[in-house]
């Protein structure tokens, strides 16, 4: 069996990597705490990772196999976040409350950030996400920095730590979040 190509995301992958999202966090905690109804989860979880996807592609930290089938959008050291989805008010609330919530937890010095691993249902349980994830690290590594990332979904944390992070701290507002380090 072939190893599948993994490739920077340019900007015409923009609708697969979205789409692959979209459906790979249809069940995560974070997600259905930013987007609880289910008429509106695919609109606005939509707009959330297009404007991630947006601030992110010109850096070269998405990785993606099959043009996004399997994505690991990667923030580097130093990257401003800037802007906002395109949300109603209650929406950008909770995203806000969320955000300022990890933002305190994070730390001070530099370091690659994972803000977002999912991997389209259809193509779950192939490794495809461990795959992607490690050429952020190998980024991370080359620089001499650590990488950082975030989960609240407690299945997350043993998938993580058997992947090599160490859990570093948790904050409790407005849900669970682990904050985790490699």
């Amino acid at each position: 069996m072939t190893a599948p190509k993994i490739t920077v995301a340019s900007v015409t992958d923009r609708d697969t990597v979205v789409d692959s999202l979209v459906a790979a966090f249809v069940k995560d905690p974070v997600l259905r705490y930013l987007f609880p109804d289910e008429n509106t989860y695919p609109r606005y979880a939509a707009a959330f990772f297009w404007h991630l996807f947006d601030k992110r592609v010109h850096k070269q930290s998405i990785w993606t196999i099959e043009r996004g089938a399997s994505v690991a959008i990667w923030q580097p050291p130093g990257a401003s976040e800037g802007g906002k989805p395109p949300l109603l008010e209650d929406e950008q609330a909770r995203v806000d409350a969320y955000d300022e919530a990890l933002h305190a937890a994070l730390p001070t010095t530099p370091f690659w950030y994972l803000g977002v691993l999912g991997t389209h249902p259809d193509h779950a349980g192939r490794g495809w996400g461990r795959m992607v994830m490690a050429e952020g690290l190998r980024r991370a590594a080359a620089d001499g920095l650590p990488a950082i990332l975030e989960t609240s979904n407690p299945g997350n944390v043993e998938f993580y730590r058997r992947a090599g992070w160490n859990l570093i701290s948790t904050v409790e507002s407005p849900l669970p979040i682990w904050i985790m380090q490699q």
